[in-house]
C-alpha cells in the first residue's frame, strides 16, 4: 500500500485483477496519473478515470510522462487567426490564406505577415509581396509561422531566418486552457473589468505615458472584438495590476498581464487571469489562449501552475542580412 501511495501524483502503469476465468485471474492494465479517492486508487487514463481497489493491484510502476499529442495544423491555423483578430493591426490585407499586417511598428505580432495556409501564389512571390507591403507601411519585413509547420518549412526553405534580434522574443509558446478549470480570483484586491481602458489602465501599462495611435488601435479598437481592460487595486486604491481580455468566437485571448513589483508573488497575476476568465465565460468564451515568449520562464511557470498547457509554438522569420524598414 505504501508503494501505491508513493505513486500518487505521478504517471504509472497499474496491472490489476478484473475477475476470474477457469480458476485463473483475469488481468488488465491502466496507464495514467495516479490519485486516491478514499481507499480506492484512481488512474486517470486518456479514456477517463479507472477506479481500482488496492487489493486488486498485482503490480504498479512509475512510467515517463506521456508524449503530448500535437494539434492538427488546421487547429493551429484557426487559433493563429483568432489571436490575430484579437490583436488587430492598423493594416491587415489578405494574400490567399496569409495575412499581411502592419501597425506602425507597435509589437512584432501586429507588424508581421501571418503565414498559415496557402497564399495562392508561389512562396517566393508571397514573400516578395510581404517585402513590398512592409516597405509601403514603413516596417521591416517579417513573417510569423507556426514552428515545424509546412509553412515554416516553406518560408525557411526560401532563405528566411530566425529574427534573433527580436526584443520581445523570436520564439513564442501559444498556451490554452479550459476557462472553467482556471482558479477563481482570490486575494485582497479589487478587480474592475470595464470594456474601455481607463486613464489608470493606460498609465499603469505605459508607465505614465500616453498611448500612440497604433497602440490605441491594437489595444482598444472599440466595438468588436469585445474587450475588457481589467485593473486591480490594493486596499489603498492604488493600481497594482492589469490584463487585457478579448473574446473572439469561443476563445478568450489574454494579453498585457502586468503586476507592479511590490505586488508580485502574492497571487495577483492568477487572480487577474481568473477574473478575466469569469468575464470571458459570461460573454460566451469556453477556452483561453495567450502567447508568451519562450525565454519568459517566470510567466510560463505562472501559467503552467494555474492550468495552462502548450498548444503550439511560432517564430518570427526575416530575410537574411540586415533588416530595414
Amino acid at each position: 500500500m505504501d508503494h501505491l501511495r508513493a505513486l500518487a501524483g505521478h504517471r504509472a502503469a497499474v496491472r490489476f485483477r478484473v475477475g476470474e476465468r477457469a480458476g485463473r485471474p483475469l488481468l488488465t492494465d491502466a496507464v495514467g496519473e495516479v490519485a486516491f479517492d478514499g481507499a480506492d486508487l484512481v488512474v486517470t487514463t486518456r479514456k477517463g478515470p479507472v477506479r481500482i481497489a488496492p487489493g486488486d493491484v498485482v503490480a504498479a510502476r512509475a512510467v515517463p510522462p506521456a508524449v503530448p499529442r500535437r494539434a492538427s495544423w488546421a487547429a493551429v491555423a484557426r487559433l493563429e487567426e483568432l489571436c490575430a483578430d484579437a490583436w488587430p493591426a492598423l493594416a491587415d490585407e489578405r494574400l490567399g490564406a496569409w495575412r499581411l499586417r502592419a501597425a506602425g511598428g507597435y509589437t512584432g505580432r501586429a507588424n508581421a505577415a501571418l503565414a498559415v495556409g496557402d497564399p495562392g501564389v508561389p512562396v517566393g512571390a508571397a514573400l516578395d509581396a510581404v517585402r513590398a507591403f512592409a516597405a509601403a507601411h514603413g516596417v521591416p519585413p517579417r513573417v510569423t509561422v507556426p514552428m515545424g509547420s509546412p509553412w515554416d518549412t516553406a518560408v525557411a526553405g526560401a532563405g528566411w531566418v530566425l529574427d534573433a534580434g527580436h526584443e520581445a522574443g523570436a520564439e513564442v509558446a501559444v498556451l490554452v486552457a479550459d476557462l472553467a478549470a482556471l482558479p477563481r480570483p482570490d486575494g485582497p484586491w479589487t478587480i474592475d473589468l470595464p470594456e474601455r481602458p481607463t486613464p489608470e489602465w493606460w498609465a499603469l501599462g505605459l508607465r505614465g505615458g500616453e498611448p500612440s495611435a497604433a497602440q490605441r488601435h491594437v489595444l482598444d479598437p472599440g466595438g468588436e472584438p469585445r474587450t475588457a481592460f481589467a485593473l486591480a487595486r490594493d486596499a489603498a486604491g492604488g493600481s497594482v495590476g492589469q490584463v487585457r481580455a478579448t473574446v473572439v468566437q469561443d476563445h478568450l485571448h489574454l494579453s498585457w498581464l502586468e503586476v507592479v513589483p511590490a505586488a508580485r508573488r502574492r497571487g495577483l497575476g492568477t487572480a487577474l487571469v481568473g477574473a478575466a476568465a469569469a468575464w470571458g465565460r459570461g460573454h460566451g468564451a469556453r477556452f483561453g489562449v495567450l502567447q508568451v515568449a519562450l525565454h519568459n520562464t517566470a510567466a510560463r511557470g505562472l501559467y503552467a501552475a494555474s492550468g495552462w498547457t502548450e498548444h503550439h509554438r511560432y517564430r518570427y522569420l526575416v530575410p537574411p542580412g540586415p533588416v530595414r524598414a
